[in-house]
């Protein structure tokens, strides 16, 4: 559904010097698939998404939808992108505009795409998609600074759905919710997967949501993707320093196991060979 071949991008720094940030990535998104990129701030996760989302054009690679070449398309084809594709960004307190009302931000899709022209199948499609998502009508004429961070990102996700997409794109959709929130925006996610026949492209830092959720994944280091595969075999196997040194940044109840690990990081740190991610 979504590939994307030999994507390289730089930018240019403060210093007029020319910073390569993607390099010659590879990475595919299945129909029906929740599929995985992780890496670290910085690793250049942000851009993939941008650049598969067409709002940044790539030096070189393509990137294409279901046969569309993303950063090629227009008019009909570029209209079915925009609708068939949608995102759900990281911080909800962000991603909604404040001044406008719970329904005019999930009805506004249907506007823009014409689906619905009549304002009361719009209002009656709302109703629906906030019963998906765990709220209800009591919602629709309240503003975003009424909700707390997860029924924020449940109106994000809400407004995502409304014109039917077959692939969201979620750049770390948790990261900003308290821990307690984070597991039923991740339920959520999952419900409607299962639901709709989506395919979702989720980016992550976080290895333990990512392993919950994703079937493959993607590794991404400095712009360069490492490691690929299912994952179970690369989140529970792997060997690579990089992977294994973004396994052991993932909190654990435990806190012997905790001390073990903190003293086993500071063991490697401190010999000859030690990996430099400590």
């Amino acid at each position: 559904m979504l590939e994307i071949r030999g994507l390289s991008k730089s930018f240019r720094s403060a210093a007029g010097t020319s910073v390569q940030v993607l390099r010659d990535i590879n990475f595919t998104v299945r129909p029906g698939q929740i599929a995985g990129l992780v890496g670290e701030s910085g690793s250049g996760k942000s851009t993939v998404i941008r650049c598969a989302l067409g709002l940044q054009r790539p030096d070189s690679g393509s990137v294409s939808y279901d046969g569309i070449d993303v950063h090629a398309a227009r008019g009909p084809q570029l209209m079915r992108f925009r609708r068939e594709v949608q995102p759900v960004f990281q911080d909800p307190y962000a991603s909604l505009n404040p001044r406008m009302t719970v329904e005019r931000l999930i009805d506004e899709g249907l506007r823009v795409h014409r689906l619905l022209p009549d304002a009361a199948a719009r209002r009656d499609r709302v109703v629906e998609l906030l019963e998906m998502v765990g709220l209800d009508a009591s919602a629709m004429p309240r503003h975003p600074r009424a909700f707390s961070g997860g029924q924020r990102q449940r109106i994000a996700i809400a407004r995502a759905l409304a014109i039917g997409p077959r692939l969201l794109i979620c750049d770390e959709p948790v990261s900003a919710l308290d821990v307690s929130v984070q597991a039923q925006v991740i339920n959520l996610l999952q419900e409607m997967q299962e639901r709709l026949n989506l395919a979702i492209l989720f980016v992550a830092h976080d290895l333990a949501v990512v392993r919950h959720i994703c079937s493959e994944v993607a590794v991404l280091e400095r712009g360069v993707i490492v490691e690929s595969g299912k994952s179970d075999e690369v989140l529970g196997t792997s060997q690579y320093p990089y992977t294994r040194a973004l396994l052991e940044a993932v909190p654990i109840a435990d806190p012997l196991e905790a001390r073990r690990r903190r003293c086993a990081r500071l063991s490697v740190a401190a010999s000859p060979g030690g990996n430099g991610y400590e």
